[in-house]
This record gives C-alpha cells, structure tokens and sequence, in this order.
C-alpha cells in the first residue's frame, strides 16, 4: 500500500509495515516535551498514575521558555515544580535561565530532534519539527505524562494535503509569507487533522529557517503536522548538530492525498493576517492606512538568525517612528549571542527598540509586551486571536520580520519593499 512521508514515519514507530487513514494505533516516541507553563500539569498527572520512573532520561525535553525569567510567584512555581522533577528523574535536556530558548528554536538548534522522529510535544507548535523530516504534533498534557513514563503514543493516522511549491521567494517575501498565504487560501480549518506535506522544486530554494516557520504555523490550518521532505538543506543542517542518527523517510509516488494544492512562490508578495484569525490575510502593500502601536519581532515562529537578519537589514542606521515601542526577542541564546557579535544588538538598541532574552512572553499575551485598549501590533508570532496579546479590545497583526521591522520605522502597516 502506497504511503505518504507521515505515514511511513508513524508506520515505522508502530512497528508496522503500512498505516492507513484513519486507522488508531500505538507509536513509540524519540522525544516528549515540556515547557514551564505545560509541564507541572503533566508532572501532577504523572504523579496521579503512581509513575514513578520516566521512559528515558536523554528522550524528554523540558524547557522553561514561557515565563522565565520569571514574572511573578505563578511563574516561579511553575519554573520550581519543573527544576525538582527533572533533578529527582535526571532530565537530561532541561533548559533554564542562562541556557534555555524559547523551545521550538531550541531544539532543532541543539540537535535534540531529528529527520524520522516521532515527537510529542506539550505545547500546540510542537508541529515545527516537520521541517527536518519528522512527524511532530502537539497534545496535551495528560498525553505528555503518559510518554514521560511509557515512551508510547497514541495517533490516528491522518489524511495528507499535499502543497507543491513551485519557483523562489522574491527580495524580502519569506517563509511566513508563504504560510500565511497558504492559511488564507484554506482558512483555519481547511487542513484539520490533516498532514500538510510540502513537496515541489521551490522546497529547495526555502532555507532551514523558512521550512521550521513554515511548519510551526501548520496547527493554524488546524493540520495534525507539517513536513517537508528532507534534501540536501536538510542534511547540512543536520551534519554536525543532530544528536542522533536520523532516518530519512520518502513519499511513495502513489500515495493518497486528500487534495492538491500549488503555490507559486515567485507570484507571493509580504502578507499580512488581520485580526482576529490567521486565515484573515492582506497583502501589505493594502494595510499603510492601519497605525500600530507596538511591533514584536521574535516567538518560535521568527525568532530564528535569518528574522534577526531581515529585522537589521530594515532597521540598521534609522529610528522607529516617535510612539511606536518595538521589542526584539532573539529566540535561544545562541542566537542572541550571535545578534551581539554581529552588531545587530547594538542596531536595534540604536534604533529605539528593545532586546530581550529568549521568552515567549508577548506572544501568548504573559508579559514582556502586553497591549492596552485599543493598542494594536504587528507581530511576527503565529496567533492574532481576541485578546492574544493584551486587552480584548487590542488588535494583533501577523506578519514577516520584514513587514514588521518596515512598519515599525513608519508607524503604520508597511510593504517592507518600499522602505
């Protein structure tokens, strides 16, 4: 039977020699994550089942990203509950203050995960790992205490969408563009429970960047994953950093595929999605009449090098517009060192921006950037629901680091190709 790229991954971490759509089984698990808001709720679960010994100590993943540095006693509870648990069951990949990242960064960053996985992750984004070749979903924390102590989960074998991507990005059009456009096109459900595999020539001419953003807004389609098929981007991103031997896994010519969808990445302009869903997209070009109040650059969606990159190339030598406050979330600490080395620290901070160590504070409206009543702001982040990020009556507008730096120099919504 022919199988699509998720399906023979799933297949082979069920130990069986295909999977169908639809069909419920029981896979082993190479990585369970957790961050510090995700985690203790799973640790209470886990200690309500009487475990008493993870899976693997070297397989869970558990990074203090949301609120760390700490903003209140909440949070440092939260942070506390994760530090005792990891120490008592020797956690080997645990992230903490001076060493963490915000977690879909960090781990692809560290090598943690890997082409082939089968990953689990505590938090919705989790999805991001697609972009090196493995099947990564989200669930929830009760399902996340199950995997630290079994090492096993249970999927339902998903439909695919198959998005084939044709030609290359225009100057300063990016990945976000493409997954924005892409959630216009089928709204936010129109990949439900669906695989969305990406194949075509243009994958190649995406970076390792694009693809990890690509995937990480792939739950925005309501998908079960993203993934792309692993080439030769992939393999040098994985030489030398992966800390596994990885497997590569391929589509048979023949699979099924739910539906068909083509992109021209060469036709695609800086998008833009409005409030209050991500599926609600504009083009840039059409949104100058729109003032902001805030811009936030970073998450785990564009907290990676190149969006550091694309936010100097826009912001280096000018100032942001008088009233507009601008944070700049660089998201591990590796890229952030990598920010001081090359002079972009020093730009931002020049430009009137502020640069924070890796949270995913504003994102999820925690702290770090939190919007009043009627504020609005263009964020590189991944949701723009009622009140995401603050205020009810506050405004979120999703877009690249480029529209988003490019805005933060006009005060208004701005096609980062005029500026």
């Amino acid at each position: 039977m022919a199988m699509t790229m998720t399906q023979k991954i799933l297949a082979a971490h069920a130990g069986l020699e295909e999977v169908k759509a639809g069909q419920l089984i029981m896979a082993d698990l190479d990585g369970v994550l957790g961050n510090d808001i995700t985690t203790p709720v799973a640790i209470q679960e886990f200690e309500k089942a009487n475990f008493d010994t993870v899976f693997d100590k070297e397989k869970i993943d558990i990074v203090l990203d949301h609120f760390v540095p700490n903003k209140d006693i909440k949070a440092a509870k939260q942070s506390k509950a994760c530090r005792e648990f990891c120490q008592k069951h020797q956690i080997k990949n645990f992230f903490d203050v001076g060493k963490m990242g915000i977690e879909h960064a960090l781990l692809p960053e560290q090598g943690i995960v890997t082409a082939g996985d089968c990953i689990i992750g505590a938090d919705s984004h989790t999805c991001t790992y697609g972009a090196l070749g493995a099947f990564s979903t989200g669930v929830g924390s009760t399902d996340m205490a199950a995997g630290m102590a079994t090492g096993k989960a249970w999927f339902k074998v998903p439909e695919a969408i198959k998005v084939v991507l044709k030609g290359s990005l225009p100057h300063r059009v990016s990945g976000k563009d493409v997954i924005l456009h892409l959630i216009g096109m089928i709204g936010v459900d129109g990949a439900l429970y669906r695989s969305l595999e990406f194949t075509g020539e243009g994958v190649l001419s995406l970076s390792m960047d694009d693809r990890l953003c690509i995937c990480n807004m792939a739950i925005e389609a309501g998908a079960k994953n993203g993934i792309f098929p692993v080439d030769d981007v992939t393999l040098e991103y994985l030489d030398g950093r992966s800390q596994r031997n990885w497997k590569v896994y391929e589509a048979d010519e023949d699979a099924y595929y739910i539906k068909t969808i083509e992109i021209d990445l060469s036709s695609l302009e800086p998008t833009v999605a409005y409030p209050h869903l991500p599926e609600n997209t504009h083009l840039a070009k059409e949104g100058e009449a729109i003032e902001i109040d805030q811009v936030v650059i970073g998450s785990c969606t564009n907290g990676r090098l190149e969006d550091m990159e694309a936010a100097y190339e826009i912001l280096n030598g000018h100032l942001v517009k008088e009233g507009v406050r601008v944070i700049i979330i660089p998201a591990t600490m590796q890229i952030y060192k990598e920010c001081i080395r090359r002079g972009y620290t020093e730009a931002f901070i020049d430009a009137g921006c502020v640069v924070s160590t890796p949270t995913c504070g504003p994102c999820l409206g925690g702290y770090m950037g939190i919007l009043a009543d009627h504020e609005r702001c263009i964020s590189t982040t991944n949701r723009n629901f009622v009140g995401r990020m603050g205020d009810t009556t506050s405004e979120v507008y999703l877009a690249s680091p480029y529209t988003a730096a490019a805005s933060a120099l006009t005060g208004h919504i701005t096609d980062p190709r005029k500026v």
